[in-house]
């Protein structure tokens, strides 16, 4: 998942000591571990202040992204299995679209195609600029969390594998345990751990941003079952205009807001229109259009212009308040079908491999290879934490929900009772994982606070 984390004032919030960036004398904000980057400058064609202003500003906070998912998800659960279901099955199974381009999909479809391209379009924001200026551009730096991601996902996936040997037909959900939803993850380390060092925010980040290029991968590669050569080719002109623009015309962008609606959009929605022609996940489209676009500022006229900022500063409120809870709302209905079908479900093959990859996989394959790679590299850990504390983040890890949702939604049928047993598992293991992950830290948060002898935020709140 995306990182839900901010380099300007602008995008930070309130309540942060140790991360709080320092502003310089050269416009440029910084903070612990990240490239530094220009705070995006007010917009002339946005008028400043209003309701609507802070309504994204709410929506732009951690706490808040993790708290609308929540919310979304339960309503669709007790919608799912109240005497008014048929009129949520029905709601999201209605189709709307234009036939002829292959786009007459299902209100959920559009939302898992469609919708969250917005928020994988942050994901590519966010791994170009770790790539380009922050700390994955280091790989000496950044082994230990990139060791970290990648035992998450094959200690997950092969434990999944394993509980599902005996099942043929449910192999194919190898993959749902492997994903982290960091916007989940991140709202509960901001709730627990508001004297936790802010190096293990770091690493929480530094992980997912590995973790989302590997989902991306596993989706791209294993969830494709034909390529269509000829969209695939097509696609490639409106992504280079796109490309060309947003390289050609930064400031231009950066600066008008309607700009970017009336020109850039466009040409972003024809991409996505013909990379779903082509066979891959639709939202693929969303992750090679961030991914597009430049992060490094432009110095045309002197002052420096990061476009990938103020796009993002832009986007991240669409994704966080619609775009993302609006898929879980769509995803997470199952109809349980009492105590006897949630008992029967929570027994399914499926679902105990899902549960022990996320519970148990994804901190087991965390810890492990970091321990792996510290002893290998003789890189240490960062001296303001311990290794207890990196089993909270581990656990944290374990909270799939987003993007496991939607690769249980690629891996079975929608009418197979595997679907929703996937459903069922990835819902309760991202709850096993948050509260879990929410004890450990809540204790080390109370031995930071008593250690320090105050009660001021140590961490991103």
């Amino acid at each position: 998942m995306p990182l839900h984390h901010t380099t300007t004032p602008a995008h930070r919030e309130p309540e942060t000591s140790d991360t709080v960036a320092q502003a310089e004398s050269t416009g440029f904000v910084s903070e612990p571990g990240f490239a530094n980057h220009p705070e995006p400058p007010c917009e002339s064609d946005r008028p400043s202040g209003g309701v609507f202003s802070r309504l994204q500003d709410v929506l732009r906070r951690e706490t808040v992204a993790g708290i609308l998912l929540v919310v979304a998800a339960v309503i669709a659960i007790v919608w799912a299995n109240s005497p008014f279901s048929d009129g949520y099955f029905a709601l999201r199974d209605l189709k709307v679209g234009y036939e002829p381009w292959h786009l007459n999909l299902s209100l959920g479809a559009w939302a898992a195609d469609g919708l969250l391209a917005i928020f994988f379009f942050l994901v590519g924001l966010e791994l170009k600029r770790e790539f380009v200026a922050g700390d994955l551009r280091d790989l000496g730096k950044a082994a230990v969390p990139i060791a970290a991601a990648v035992g998450g996902v094959v200690v997950p996936a092969v434990l999944y594998a394993a509980v599902n040997l005996a099942s043929p037909g449910t192999l194919g959900g190898w993959a749902i345990p492997t994903a982290t939803d960091i916007a989940f993850a991140v709202a509960v380390l901001a709730i627990v751990g508001s004297h936790l060092p802010s190096a293990l925010r770091l690493f929480l980040l530094t992980l997912a941003v590995v973790d989302d290029l590997l989902a991306i991968t596993i989706i791209a590669v294993f969830y494709t079952d034909e390529v269509h050569v000829l969209p695939l080719l097509l696609a490639l002109v409106p992504l280079a205009a796109f490309a060309a623009l947003t390289h050609r015309f930064p400031r231009f962008f950066a600066h008008r807001t309607w700009a970017a609606w009336v020109i850039l959009v466009p040409l972003a929605v024809i991409t996505w229109a013909l990379v779903h022609e082509v066979g891959i996940h639709a939202t693929v489209a969303g992750v090679l259009l961030g991914f597009a676009v430049p992060v490094m500022g432009a110095k045309a006229s002197g002052e420096p212009v990061e476009l990938a900022e103020h796009l993002e500063h832009r986007v991240r409120p669409l994704s966080a308040g619609f775009a993302v809870p609006v898929f879980a709302f769509f995803s997470a209905g199952v109809a349980v079908g009492g105590w006897d079908g949630l008992t029967t479900a929570l027994a399914a093959p499926v679902t105990l491999g899902i549960i022990a990859g996320l519970v148990l996989g994804k901190p087991l394959g965390v810890i492990g290879a970091t321990w792996l790679a510290t002893t290998l590299t003789g890189r240490k850990l960062d001296p303001s934490y311990r290794w207890i504390d990196l089993v909270g983040i581990a656990l944290l890890a374990g909270i799939g929900f987003t993007v496991s949702l939607l690769i249980s939604e690629l891996s079975f049928d929608p009418s197979a009772a595997a679907g929703d047993q996937a459903k069922v598992a990835v819902l309760t293991a991202s709850v096993l994982a948050a509260v879990l992950a929410g004890l450990v830290l809540a204790v080390r948060n109370r031995r930071y606070r008593s250690s320090r002898g105050d009660t001021a935020p140590q961490a991103a709140a």
